[in-house]
């Protein structure tokens, strides 16, 4: 038997006091950095295990790009993708299982096959999409987005201050998810790296990510490889961004990130540790001279 084979799916719960590492798996032909590379179920669930095995807390499995322009499809061509790898992955794998997803239909199969999490980038706001998770209850990641994936990069614009204005909207998100009767304990929060915002937007929020606290929910930061890097580094593809993910996962993880959404598992596993070793000692320093 596999050694990471195992009864029933893991079901997924945040842990304090350490920073979690969710693996990228996009089961797509045209994701912004993997596209086409796990597109069969095959490569995805070896991948899959890979992440695990590097050490990754969780996988976050797609069947939809939402990358600037992306075009939408079914929810019948969407389950057909994922639903192979989560049942499989839900088998073997000793971690819970993430279904990265807008559309209700497919939250209900992906739950049935064994995901423990809905990551939605909508912050359930599609069509029955708030009723499904409601009857589910499973966590549920809320991302701020700012229009679609289709023409979110076309012209967003904020207010003076974009972490409060993603702070308001993610506090309508959770009292809507209260009011259908979604346990507050069961959300987690996204301010959306990328969505519908400009470097400067991203920087901001990153720069005072710690503010989301105010929402009394764990956070989910997603930067890995994505564009804003790149503009950073002077237009690095995203095939040289590795480093650089990395920074800001560390820089996400100090600033109150309980969840680091990454492609890069075992480089930003290995740099927490680190960067969680240094801190337990200083933590410990502090409390000697407090004594």
């Amino acid at each position: 038997m596999n050694p990471m084979d195992k009864e029933g799916p893991v079901r997924f719960e945040c842990l304090p006091g350490r920073c979690q590492v969710m693996g990228i798996l996009n089961v797509t032909p045209d994701s912004f950095s993997d596209g086409g590379q796990f597109d069969r179920p095959e490569p995805a669930i070896e991948q899959g295990l890979q992440m695990i095995e590097a050490g990754a807390d969780v996988i976050d499995v797609g069947g939809e790009s939402t990358r600037p322009g992306a075009r939408p499809i079914s929810a019948a061509e969407e389950i057909d993708r994922v639903i192979p790898v989560i049942e499989c992955l839900a088998r073997r794998a000793n971690r819970p299982i993430s279904i990265d997803t807008s559309k209700p239909e497919v939250m209900r199969a992906a739950v049935a096959a064994g995901a423990s999490l809905i990551n939605d980038v909508r912050a359930l706001r599609a069509p029955g999409a708030l009723e499904v998770a409601a009857e589910l209850q499973v966590a549920v990641c809320l991302m701020h987005m700012q229009g679609d994936p289709e023409t979110m990069q076309d012209d967003p614009r904020y207010g003076p201050d974009i972490v409060l204005n993603v702070t308001d909207f993610l506090a309508g998100r959770i009292a809507a998810c209260e009011q259908a009767g979604l346990n507050r304990e069961l959300l987690i929060i996204d301010p959306g790296f990328g969505f519908g915002k400009h470097l400067a937007h991203n920087l901001a929020l990153l720069a005072e990510l710690d503010r989301l606290r105010v929402l009394d929910c764990p956070i989910l930061v997603g930067v890995s490889r994505k564009s804003m890097l790149g503009q950073i580094l002077g237009g690095r593809p995203a095939s040289g961004r590795q480093a650089a993910s990395v920074a800001a996962a560390l820089w996400a993880a100090s600033y109150g990130a309980a969840i680091v959404r990454v492609h890069d598992v075992a480089p930003t596993v290995d740099a927490l540790r680190v960067w969680g070793a240094i801190g337990a000692v200083r933590l410990r320093a502090a409390g000697n001279e407090a004594r």
